[in-house]
Protein backbone atom coordinates (compact mmCIF):
# COMPACT_ATOMS: atom_id res chain seq x y z
CA UNK A 1 0.00 0.00 0.00
CA UNK A 2 1.58 3.21 -1.13
CA UNK A 3 0.75 6.48 0.37
CA UNK A 4 0.89 9.72 -1.63
CA UNK A 5 1.79 12.54 0.70
CA UNK A 6 1.63 15.48 -1.72
CA UNK A 7 4.53 17.15 0.06
CA UNK A 8 7.54 18.96 -1.25
CA UNK A 9 10.21 16.46 -2.28
CA UNK A 10 13.95 16.81 -2.71
CA UNK A 11 13.52 16.25 -6.45
CA UNK A 12 11.03 19.12 -6.68
CA UNK A 13 13.38 21.41 -4.74
CA UNK A 14 16.29 20.45 -6.99
CA UNK A 15 14.22 21.11 -10.11
CA UNK A 16 13.13 24.51 -8.80
CA UNK A 17 16.73 25.39 -7.96
CA UNK A 18 18.09 24.41 -11.38
CA UNK A 19 15.15 25.94 -13.23
CA UNK A 20 15.37 29.20 -11.28
CA UNK A 21 19.13 29.36 -11.73
CA UNK A 22 18.85 28.83 -15.49
CA UNK A 23 16.08 31.44 -15.74
CA UNK A 24 18.03 34.12 -13.89
CA UNK A 25 21.26 33.39 -15.76
CA UNK A 26 19.39 33.86 -19.04
CA UNK A 27 17.72 37.02 -17.72
CA UNK A 28 21.08 38.45 -16.61
CA UNK A 29 22.66 37.60 -19.99
CA UNK A 30 19.78 39.33 -21.81
CA UNK A 31 20.16 42.45 -19.65
CA UNK A 32 23.93 42.58 -20.28
CA UNK A 33 23.41 42.11 -24.02
CA UNK A 34 20.79 44.86 -24.11
CA UNK A 35 23.02 47.27 -22.16
CA UNK A 36 26.01 46.57 -24.39
CA UNK A 37 23.88 47.08 -27.48
CA UNK A 38 22.74 50.52 -26.26
CA UNK A 39 26.14 51.89 -25.26
CA UNK A 40 27.22 53.14 -28.71
CA UNK A 41 24.03 55.16 -29.24
CA UNK A 42 24.19 56.67 -25.74
CA UNK A 43 27.94 57.25 -25.33
CA UNK A 44 28.35 60.12 -27.81
CA UNK A 45 31.67 58.51 -28.85
CA UNK A 46 31.23 59.63 -32.45
CA UNK A 47 31.70 63.25 -31.25
CA UNK A 48 35.13 62.69 -29.69
CA UNK A 49 37.60 65.14 -31.24
CA UNK A 50 41.27 65.84 -30.53
CA UNK A 51 40.13 68.82 -28.40
CA UNK A 52 37.91 66.53 -26.30
CA UNK A 53 40.84 64.14 -25.79
CA UNK A 54 43.12 67.04 -24.81
CA UNK A 55 40.45 68.37 -22.44
CA UNK A 56 40.12 64.97 -20.79
CA UNK A 57 43.89 64.97 -20.33
CA UNK A 58 43.64 68.36 -18.58
CA UNK A 59 40.78 67.01 -16.43
CA UNK A 60 42.88 64.01 -15.39
CA UNK A 61 46.25 65.70 -14.87
CA UNK A 62 44.74 68.49 -12.74
CA UNK A 63 42.80 65.91 -10.67
CA UNK A 64 39.49 67.70 -11.15
CA UNK A 65 37.68 64.53 -10.06
CA UNK A 66 39.38 64.88 -6.68
CA UNK A 67 36.86 67.65 -5.88
CA UNK A 68 34.14 67.47 -8.56
CA UNK A 69 31.87 64.70 -9.73
CA UNK A 70 31.43 63.95 -13.39
CA UNK A 71 28.36 61.91 -14.30
CA UNK A 72 28.03 60.93 -10.66
CA UNK A 73 31.62 59.68 -10.25
CA UNK A 74 34.21 61.46 -8.14
CA UNK A 75 34.36 63.54 -5.00
CA UNK A 76 31.45 65.53 -3.58
CA UNK A 77 33.47 68.52 -2.38
CA UNK A 78 32.55 70.66 -5.40
CA UNK A 79 29.65 70.68 -7.88
CA UNK A 80 28.75 68.02 -10.45
CA UNK A 81 30.16 69.10 -13.81
CA UNK A 82 28.42 66.63 -16.14
CA UNK A 83 25.99 69.32 -17.27
CA UNK A 84 27.92 72.51 -16.43
CA UNK A 85 28.24 73.45 -20.11
CA UNK A 86 24.45 73.42 -20.53
CA UNK A 87 23.88 75.18 -17.19
CA UNK A 88 26.45 77.94 -17.48
CA UNK A 89 27.95 78.01 -20.97
CA UNK A 90 31.54 78.38 -22.16
CA UNK A 91 31.99 82.06 -21.30
CA UNK A 92 31.02 81.50 -17.67
CA UNK A 93 33.37 78.50 -17.40
CA UNK A 94 36.28 80.54 -18.82
CA UNK A 95 35.59 83.42 -16.44
CA UNK A 96 35.25 81.06 -13.47
CA UNK A 97 38.55 79.33 -14.20
CA UNK A 98 40.31 82.69 -14.61
CA UNK A 99 38.86 84.13 -11.38
CA UNK A 100 39.89 81.26 -9.08
CA UNK A 101 40.66 81.45 -6.24
CA UNK A 102 38.49 84.39 -5.23
CA UNK A 103 39.90 84.52 -1.67
CA UNK A 104 36.39 84.96 -0.29
CA UNK A 105 36.52 84.14 3.41
CA UNK A 106 34.61 81.07 4.53
CA UNK A 107 34.12 79.71 0.99
CA UNK A 108 35.63 76.64 -0.60
CA UNK A 109 38.07 77.70 -3.26
CA UNK A 110 39.21 76.17 -6.50
CA UNK A 111 42.95 76.46 -7.17
CA UNK A 112 44.31 78.53 -10.04
CA UNK A 113 45.65 76.07 -12.58
CA UNK A 114 47.15 78.73 -14.86
CA UNK A 115 45.79 77.04 -17.96
CA UNK A 116 46.64 78.46 -21.35
CA UNK A 117 43.84 79.67 -23.62
CA UNK A 118 44.11 76.44 -25.62
CA UNK A 119 44.01 74.26 -22.49
CA UNK A 120 40.96 76.16 -21.22
CA UNK A 121 39.21 75.72 -24.57
CA UNK A 122 40.05 72.00 -24.61
CA UNK A 123 38.72 71.53 -21.07
CA UNK A 124 35.52 73.36 -22.03
CA UNK A 125 35.21 71.17 -25.12
CA UNK A 126 35.55 68.08 -22.91
CA UNK A 127 32.82 69.39 -20.60
CA UNK A 128 30.60 70.17 -23.62
CA UNK A 129 31.08 66.63 -24.94
CA UNK A 130 30.40 65.14 -21.51
CA UNK A 131 27.17 67.13 -21.26
CA UNK A 132 25.90 65.54 -24.49
CA UNK A 133 26.21 61.94 -23.27
CA UNK A 134 22.77 60.37 -22.86
CA UNK A 135 22.69 59.85 -19.11
CA UNK A 136 18.93 59.34 -18.97
CA UNK A 137 18.51 62.62 -17.07
CA UNK A 138 21.37 62.25 -14.61
CA UNK A 139 21.91 64.24 -12.48
CA UNK A 140 18.27 64.60 -11.49
CA UNK A 141 18.90 68.14 -10.24
CA UNK A 142 19.88 70.54 -13.06
CA UNK A 143 22.32 72.25 -10.71
CA UNK A 144 24.18 68.98 -10.20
Amino acid sequence: MSQITGGFTKQMARNMFYGGTAFFILLFAAMVFDSERRIPERSNAHEITPAVIAGKHIWETRNCIGCHTLLGEGAYFAPELGNVYKRRGPDFIKAWLAAMPTHSPGRRQMPQFNLSEQQTNDLIEFLRWTGEINTENWPPNIEG
